[in-house]
């Protein structure tokens, strides 16, 4: 008879997960640098591009999830371990994430990648999951390295040649992987026919959704840009009250002021929609009488900021119905304080008026609004 070879050993998954675990506890702490360094590397990068994203995480991989990762077995044979050589193969022990708003932000944010690190490895899952029929969240990863001409500087030479892994999806990307790590199922054989329906309705949605936000952005652009060519050439009735809007319409008559916040500019367009106005050729007409240098300096012997001057012309052309229709008209100390500034406006000289915007217009007995510019 002759003999049989002995079967192998079974692998000793216990003690390969082991040896893994205490040689990455000894550099683990290296490795929280690194995922700090390239989340800074990104954030500095996309700062500079004025490449805005919903957020920038970095983290080392815990000592539990690089154990449990080691000790997995190949797919092919559950008796021999996936990653041999656990701290060269695992390439996530560094790792960050961008989280996008937009659909379009991603290929903006993919060419800051390919020009801050060197790229070793770039998997599109969207394109990967769509070939084999998969489920799954759509996202591209990257493993990378930081490029030689910053590894020879003395601050990142201890990074030379290690990896990081960066994953790059949007926001409803990211909301899919979530949920994905709760029910589990990577493939459509595997969901229960019960579910399995819905389940594709919901994946189908999320991309909808994503190309829809994008589509909006896409508008809102189109609009913006439309507001200010309107402003330039003049044509205010087409231009609705938004802040972009209303700053291009005070740049172009009062003259820039870079000191202004976008929040500011919010609040005075709610502030205009609130008094009635609808468009800008209303506010045009209610402000023409007057010179908002002229009455800045009558009031305060210097010329002030813009949205200052704006708001104090258009109360001297409203007088009174500014006051009436403002937001916060029925806060006594702000009616007070404001029917104070109508009359140190009129003990200055400064004329005021009764504009109403739009069809509610009054009209003053010489048969137009009652307004003036400072005498």
């Amino acid at each position: 008879m002759t003999d049989q070879p002995a079967p192998p050993p079974d692998f000793d998954f216990d003690e390969h997960r082991t040896r893994a675990v205490e040689a990455y506890q000894r550099v683990r702490p290296l490795y929280e640098d690194f995922a700090e360094v390239v989340r800074d590397i990104l954030q500095e990068a996309l700062r500079n591009a004025s490449i805005k994203v919903a957020s920038i995480e970095a983290r080392a991989k815990t000592i539990d999830s690089f154990g449990a990762k080691a000790a997995e077995p190949t797919d092919d044979d559950p008796n021999q371990p996936k990653y041999p050589d656990p701290m060269m193969q695992i390439t996530d022990l560094a790792a960050a994430r961008v989280i996008t708003f937009f659909l379009a932000t991603i290929s903006k944010v993919d060419s800051i990648i390919a020009s801050q690190f060197t790229i070793r490895e770039r998997t599109d899952k969207s394109a990967l999951l769509l070939k084999e029929e998969k489920l799954g969240y759509h996202s591209v990863h990257y493993v990378v390295e930081l490029r030689d001409n910053r590894t020879e500087l003395p601050e990142y030479s201890r990074y030379r040649s290690l990896r990081a892994e960066i994953q790059l999806r949007t926001v409803l990307q990211h909301a899919w992987a979530e949920i994905e790590h709760d029910i589990q199922y990577k493939s459509l054989e595997t969901i229960p026919v019960a579910v399995r329906r819905r389940f594709l309705a919901l994946a189908g949605l999320l991309e909808i959704a994503d190309r829809e936000f994008q589509a909006v952005q896409v508008e809102d652009e189109r609009l913006r840009q439309a507001a200010r060519k309107s402003v330039r050439q003049g044509r205010l009735q087409e231009v609705e009250i938004t802040r972009d809007a209303l700053k291009a319409y005070l740049d172009h008559r009062l003259g820039p002021d870079g000191r202004i916040t976008t929040s500011a500019y919010e609040f005075t367009a709610r502030m205009l929609r609130h008094l009635g106005f609808t468009n800008f050729q209303q506010i045009d007409e209610c402000l023409k009488p007057y010179n908002d240098d002229a009455v800045s300096r009558t009031l305060h012997g210097s010329r002030q900021g813009q949205l200052t001057r704006f708001e104090e012309i258009l109360m001297a052309a409203m007088g009174r119905n500014f006051v009436d229709r403002h937001m916060w008209a029925n806060t006594p100390w702000w009616r007070s304080w404001r029917e104070g500034r109508l009359e140190n406006m009129r003990t200055k000289g400064i004329k005021i008026g009764s504009y109403l915007p739009g069809p509610r217009e009054t009209e003053a007995p010489n048969g137009s609004h009652e307004s003036g510019s400072a005498e």
